[in-house]
């Protein structure tokens, strides 16, 4: 069976959701959110039904699709994949990962959107769009179509953000855009130099050519230039994740954005960055990248402790949420920088628990919001009068991020600092500092707003809805069953971490 059409569906199937929308009338409010849901469906079922063909025993290969698609230069004659461009898409067991949390999150936060208040049709449409970026980003093969997805993402995020978003939205909007479009243009410049110096843009055969002695440059890069490269690259997709101190747009996003849109940036878009870190930066240098490792290492302690104590201090839960994104991400940087099979293991899980995590505490937020109006945490205190589930679920979630056991922030976390101990054992010790403090801070914010001081009563207030409990135990039946089976990560990342390893000689 011919398989090669399937990650082109997967990735462009929200679009019929976006031809679908243009002829509803932008009145009805039901059809537009019906659709705009609906619209995200196909793509969770094809990921899904990847994720079972590797669960069955089947390669991932079958789904790769190359189309020639642009030749610059006359060298087609020459050799057909030189200075060209190809169309391609495939996935390994990191990428249909990615696609799968992808799929689930967009999925959700479509539910969550239920809440948007006004233009409906314009929201959803770009809502779409943003889904087929990120989904593309995680399927592309070659740097090129990378990049166009990634810059996809952009645009329908900002203007997410600057028109639904609330009291200073514009502001969040032009700090996302200026923010990463300066990273996008750092990023292009280093994809146009390794372009211009291999004649190819294939992930795969980048990754090759860049660390085989025997490879035949166009104009070689020196050792000095390819730490550049590298360098350029951990600024650029540092922007996304985001690293101290580039990390401030984010802080207005978290607050600014509706918290549907919240949802989708927490859970996927600041994982981009982790990806491209470990994709690109990993992958293609692998030996410039070993040098690197105690600069990250540090980076995200420094990561870890400045987001737990700024996210103590905070009033507003949703700063809160925002500094505790920078403290996780920290996370992230300490299992890349410890260069080991642990560390990198508990890495990609983080990317993956924090993403299920924040997308969960978000959709929460959207909760508590769409019934009193306020996210500050005074404001909400004695909530679990009112809404005894919602608060019940609210500190399930802070368990999970804080790293409960038996949940997948225990997981992530565990092996990340397993890995660094084993390298720079100072270091982690002064990292757990910023365990502990991720502990106090969530305690602290979810018990003043669940059994704290109350200065109003939530008599009647509805608590979880029908339709909102489909978010609600999704999200928390994953967030458990990689905590618990944490194998249904492992997995599919397993040859992934190999080959990471292998490239760093371990």
């Amino acid at each position: 069976m011919n398989l090669t059409y399937v990650l082109s569906l997967l990735v462009f199937a929200p679009l019929l959701g976006v031809v679908v929308l243009a002829f509803v009338p932008k009145t009805q409010e039901k059809t537009i959110k019906l659709v705009g849901f609906l619209a995200t469906l196909p793509t969770l079922l094809i990921s899904l039904a990847i994720y079972f063909h590797y669960l069955a025993g089947k390669s991932l290969k079958d789904f790769s699709v190359s189309a020639e698609w642009i030749q610059f230069g006359g060298f087609k004659e020459f050799d057909k994949n030189f200075f060209a461009v190809h169309y391609e898409l495939a996935v390994d067991g990191f990428s249909m990962i990615m696609v799968l949390l992808t799929a689930i999150v967009a999925t959700l936060a479509a539910v969550a959107s239920i809440h948007i208040k006004k233009e409906w049709k314009g929201y959803f449409m770009l809502f779409l769009i943003l889904e087929v970026g990120m989904l593309g980003v995680f399927a592309a093969q070659n740097l090129i179509l990378f990049f166009i997805f990634f810059e996809v993402t952009l645009v329908p995020m900002f203007f997410l953000i600057g028109k639904w978003g609330y009291f200073e939205k514009e502001k969040a909007a032009y700090s996302f855009l200026i923010y990463n479009g300066l990273g996008s243009a750092i990023l292009l410049i280093v994809i146009m130099i390794l372009f211009s110096r291999t004649g190819t843009s294939n992930i795969e055969v980048l990754r090759e050519f860049v660390n085989s002695p025997d490879a035949k440059w166009v104009a070689p890069i020196s050792e000095a230039g390819k730490y550049g490269l590298l360098f350029a690259l951990l600024v650029a997709f540092g922007v996304k994740l985001p690293i101290f101190p580039l990390h401030s747009w984010m802080l207005r996003v978290h607050v600014q954005a509706p918290p549907s849109v919240v949802m989708i940036h927490s859970g996927i878009l600041l994982k981009i960055g982790a990806f491209g870190l470990i994709r690109f930066g990993m992958g293609i240098f692998p030996e410039q990248f070993k040098t690197l490792g105690l600069l990250l290492a540090v980076l995200g302690v420094i990561n870890l402790l400045y987001g737990a104590f700024l996210a103590f201090i905070q009033k507003d839960f949703k700063m809160v949420l925002a500094y505790s994104s920078i403290s996780h991400m920290g996370i992230v940087l300490i299992g890349l920088g410890a260069l080991n099979e642990a560390g990198i293991q508990g890495a990609i899980f983080q990317v993956v628990s924090h993403g299920l995590i924040s997308a969960f505490l978000f959709f929460l937020v959207a909760v508590f919001y769409e019934r009193t109006g306020t996210t500050l945490i005074e404001n909400l205190g004695g909530i679990a009068k009112g809404m005894p589930l919602a608060a019940g679920f609210l500190l399930a979630g802070a368990m999970a991020s804080l790293g409960l056991p038996g949940m997948s922030g225990f997981v992530s976390e565990f092996m990340a600092f397993l890995g660094l101990f084993k390298e720079v054992p100072v270091l982690a010790a002064v990292g757990t500092l910023g365990i502990i403090m991720t502990a106090v801070y969530l305690l602290r914010a979810v018990l003043g707003m669940t059994f704290g001081q109350s200065h109003r009563e939530f008599v009647g207030i509805t608590d979880i809805k029908s339709f909102e409990w489909v978010p609600v135990i999704t999200l928390m039946a994953l967030i458990v069953l990689i905590g618990v089976f944490p194998s249904v990560l492992s997995g599919p990342l397993q040859k992934t971490v190999e080959a990471i390893m292998l490239g760093l000689g371990g």
